[in-house]
């Protein structure tokens, strides 16, 4: 069901005062600074200091360490971050004295209904890269973009711009329906898969949320014609189709083995050729679909050329963090049995080289519900390293263990803790070999303590 807001347009105006509980989290920081820029007084909380809250406060938004009551006094309305529920001393104080409560999601879905372009990149894989790449596109276009990124791009030197142009773009995600609280104009789908089975039944229900995200777009849908669960969720929509197979809108031609050199073709049509610097098919299928938008969005093609050059991967996106005895250390934030075969896929095109992937799941939902296919991923490892399940947001209600996987997998080491996996790499490095760090909890603080 769409979850767009209308309360809310009443707040985010000049001349209001909101507060942010949470404000330091990825997505909250970037919200206050743009509220701030409309001219609104912003407030925050948020659980620990940290540089986030450290840079908020340079702006000019008071940060409060610590949940409390009074934090909200004065404020016309709250925001709150997803970890903020009903039970928060503020957000409970808030209801008690009637003051609206908003989710981040709705705050960020009434500040792009301002923008001429609301750019919107969703999937259930590719997101952050897909976005970063559209970022570098638009700056240099010179659309002086606002962003939203859930990960940090080196560009930017942060995770978030606000711009002054007519453009927004915003990763997009679909847990929990959340973006079906945005206005985009432009929507793009990137891929649809079985995720967050803890919140959706299960894959019909995804591609459902997809079909009305994408029904939301006033100005285009680009969406994925090669992968065959998007096409299901597209039905009965009329939208341009990107991929690497034949009768797509947006493809390739003259493609290289390692996917990063090959021209954009546009409806039959010559539009940019692409030397990028990030590797592996589903980086290229990610540079189609923003080309694909810019192209729709009357973007010069020497644009995404330039763009997409200059772009060598966001942060935690198989991230070069540096070498060991000889090897090269990566990080990836790789968490799905897909991105898995992605990242591996990619690494495989470097040639004959040895991979060390130290793994660690995310979610014991996730985990139980994708087991089979995260066995038959993780074997593709020339040696594989078990770190224990991240738990995120849930409990263990179902009694898994990366354990569990590692009785599947002939020859695969299980860990109980981050230090154990940072000392079995250490033993098993070698020169020429590539390590990887994988998953979307802390697992790259074992890559880095290697490398201290």
């Amino acid at each position: 069901m769409v979850k767009h807001c209308k309360e809310i347009e009443k707040y985010i105006k000049p001349g209001c005062h909101a507060h942010l509980v949470g404000i330091g989290g990825v997505s909250m920081r970037p919200l206050g600074l743009v509220l701030k820029g409309m001219g609104l007084s912003v407030t925050g909380s948020d659980m620990n200091s940290s540089a986030s809250t450290d840079e908020l406060v340079s702006q000019g938004i008071p940060v409060a360490i610590g949940h409390r009551a009074e934090n909200v006094l004065g404020a016309d309305c709250v925001i709150r971050t997803a970890a903020a529920h009903n039970d928060n001393p503020e957000i409970a104080a808030a209801r008690a004295a009637g003051i609206p409560v908003f989710e981040r999601a709705q705050a960020w879905g009434e500040i792009m209904r301002s923008y001429k372009n609301a750019v919107c990149i969703s999937g259930t894989h590719g997101k952050t890269t897909a976005t970063s790449m559209m970022t570098h596109v638009l700056m240099e276009a010179e659309a002086d973009p606002t962003v939203m990124i859930g990960g940090y791009l080196p560009l930017l030197h942060a995770g978030h711009r606000v711009g002054h142009g007519d453009t927004i773009v915003l990763e997009s995600c679909e847990y929990c329906d959340s973006f079906l609280n945005f206005y985009p104009t432009l929507a793009v789908v990137l891929n649809v898969e079985a995720d967050h089975l803890d919140y959706f039944k299960d894959l019909a229900d995804v591609q459902k949320s997809f079909h009305e995200f994408a029904m939301m777009a006033t100005s285009g849908v680009i969406a994925n014609g090669d992968d065959e669960h998007t096409v299901q969720a597209m039905e009965g929509l009329d939208y341009i189709s990107f991929g690497l197979k034949e009768g797509n809108r947006v493809t390739a031609a003259n493609m290289c083995p390692d996917w990063r050199h090959f021209d954009v073709i546009c409806d039959g049509k010559f539009y940019c050729h692409l030397d990028m610097g990030v590797l592996g098919r589903h980086n290229a299928l990610n540079a189609l679909a923003v080309a694909g938008a810019a192209w729709v969005m009357g973007i010069p093609g020497e644009a995404v050329s330039r763009g997409l050059e200059s772009f060598h991967g966001a942060g935690r996106r198989m991230e070069l963090k540096g070498q060991f005895n000889g090897a090269d250390v990566y990080d990836d934030y790789a968490h799905h049995p897909d991105e898995l075969a992605a990242t591996i896929d990619a690494v495989r095109s470097m040639g004959d080289r040895r991979l060390v992937m130290a793994f660690q799941p995310h979610t014991y939902s996730r985990t139980h519900a994708l087991f089979d296919d995260f066995v038959r991923e993780l074997k593709r490892a020339d040696v594989l390293v078990l770190a224990e399940i991240y738990a995120a947001r849930e409990r263990n209600t179902v009694g898994i263990s990366s354990a569990d996987l590692a009785e599947k997998i002939p020859g695969s080491i299980y860990c109980a803790t981050l230090p154990e996996v940072t000392e079995q790499l250490q033993k098993i490095a070698k020169p020429g070999d590539v390590v990887m760090t994988v998953g979307a909890g802390d697992i790259f603080r074992a890559g880095e303590a290697l490398l201290k």
